[in-house]
């Protein structure tokens, strides 16, 4: 047995649980929240006492609001945070370039600032509903991992542990990892050589539209400022060299300084909310599983800040993982290839994602004049093309995930217009988004007629009875319960959709 752990009392748990899920961050409470509503039984531990007080990640992007819309009701989100609708970049005082979110291609075209405490509240009530429970002061402390189970201990805040056996576990237990720490699994990476601060704030006298963001380029570094509420901001800049001891947190008085030399002048900042200092991680691991236990969200990836795509990936691992576990949970799939797609398919977004906030950082603290010079000159001139604008505003509201080279891929029809195989399908407003309800059954994007009833009559476990309408004519689209083409076929070949979702479940 890989363990932490000394030699106490241990007490049986009679009843395996399908899924074991160690953290309760917004990437375990969307894992246990989607498990729960497809009907798959959960246990989720977290070793603190309660939630975290702080605000911590900031933004809910489209895609992981679309995705929320499913069940969760992402309205509710939506009601408890602040639309953002645009980014400004600037350098002295020029405008470098506006990147607006109106233009993004989702029923959510804007980032939600939600402090993190919020969207972890707004989870926890969702699962609440579910009839699941935050175990709390619940530590794992060693697990093995035989082939037909995991054997989990866990230590409660009375100090007594407890053994349980469970099909499979989910590490979704941030940077600092037990379950990566006790499968002993390499987090390779770096730690950027400079330091950080970070203030939650009330700032008066921004001349900026108030629901955007504002990143100021300055030859000693970035200041980037994010509305949260109305007079209430994120302020993160860069202050020193990342050398030696780790930074002291800054003084109301410290930031303001940094704000008075880099920012437009004449903000006044007051009544400190959070006041942090920090340093970049920029690691990830190479696979997110080792037999039945696998790893999401800062566990198995953490990165710069820039984007804010940190939470919302984590929280895009525990979509794509979901429906794919419980449709093993429920007996309708074996477990391959299902399961082995999650690493395949997340890893190759995680690498981007800590590869793009890599380069955005990276620009942002260009030292050498000559270099920031040239960084303003390119930057202005490729945010002054609108095709450049789109698509960072895809990018970074993460509408452009796809997974082209997924496992899962089945046909694409031949001189088929609409999305392919791996691409996104967006949901048409008020249709019923694939994935919703208490069952993860993939979803058809049709015309009706004999062969769509046949469709459906022939795979009634893992397909929705639901149709909906096509994004062109001619064609049939089976998407998966996460909102991603499997299947594209012309109107005629609906003999490849029925093939495919047979293969799927074909050994049962």
């Amino acid at each position: 047995m890989l363990s932490d752990s000394g030699d106490l009392a241990i007490r049986s748990h009679a009843v395996p649980h399908p899924v074991l899920i160690v953290g309760a961050g917004p990437v375990g409470l969307t894992l246990a929240g989607e498990l729960a509503r497809y009907g798959v039984k959960v246990r989720i531990i977290d070793k603190a006492a309660a939630r975290s007080d702080k605000s911590k990640a900031l933004v809910l992007w489209s895609r992981t609001l679309e995705l929320l819309q499913r069940d969760a009701d992402a309205g509710v989100f939506v009601a408890a945070g602040m639309k953002a609708r645009g980014a400004n970049i600037i350098s002295g005082d020029r405008l470098i370039g506006h990147v607006g979110f109106g233009g993004v291609d989702s029923p959510f075209p804007f980032a939600l600032m939600l402090p993190q405490s919020e969207t972890e509240r707004l989870l926890e009530a969702y699962l609440t509903a579910q009839g699941v429970t935050v175990e709390r002061e619940v530590e794992l402390i060693a697990l093995d991992d035989p082939p037909d189970k995991v054997i989990a201990t866990v230590r409660h805040q009375d100090g007594v542990e407890e053994r349980v056996e469970t099909p499979w576990l989910i590490g979704c237990d941030g940077a600092h990892s037990a379950v990566r720490h006790i499968l002993r699994l390499p987090f390779e990476g770096e730690t950027l050589l400079s330091d950080w601060i970070l203030a939650d704030i009330h700032l008066s006298g921004l001349t900026l539209p108030p629901d955007e963001l504002g990143l100021y380029w300055h030859a000693e570094g970035v200041l980037a400022l994010f509305p949260i509420a109305p007079g209430h901001y994120r302020i993160i800049a860069n202050v020193g060299d990342g050398e030696g001891a780790s930074p002291a947190d800054p003084s109301l008085a410290d930031v303001q300084a940094v704000v008075d030399r880099r920012g437009p002048g004449g903000l006044d900042l007051s009544v400190p909310v959070w006041l942090s200092a920090f340093r970049i991680n920029e690691r990830k691991v190479a696979d997110y599983r080792v037999g039945r236990v696998f790893l999401a969200g800062d566990a198995a990836h953490i990165h710069s800040p820039a984007g804010g795509q940190g939470m919302n990936t984590g929280m895009q691992d525990a979509f794509n993982l979901a429906w794919k576990l419980a449709l093993v949970c429920r007996d309708a799939c074996p477990a391959e290839p299902l399961l082995a797609s999650y690493s395949a398919e997340r890893e190759v977004v995680g690498a981007k994602v800590l590869a793009d906030a890599g380069r955005l950082t990276a620009m942002a603290l260009l030292k050498n004049p000559t270099a920031q010079a040239a960084r303003d000159l390119v930057g202005g001139w490729l945010l002054g093309l609108s095709p450049v604008r789109k698509a960072m505003a895809d990018n970074l509201s993460e509408v452009s995930i796809g997974y082209p080279k997924s496992p899962l891929n089945g046909a694409a029809g031949r001189g088929l217009r609409g999305p392919e195989p791996g691409d996104r399908l967006v949901t048409p407003e008020g249709e019923t988004p694939a994935g919703a309800g208490s069952s993860p059954r993939f979803a058809l994007f049709a015309h009706p007629g004999p062969e769509t009833d046949a469709l459906m009559a022939g795979q009634p476990v893992l397909l929705d009875t639901r149709l909906r309408p096509p994004p062109a004519d001619g064609g049939l689209w089976l998407v998966r319960p996460d909102g991603y083409v499997a299947v594209s076929a012309r109107v005629g070949d609906g003999d490849q959709i029925d093939s495919y979702l047979s293969a799927l479940a074909l050994a049962l």
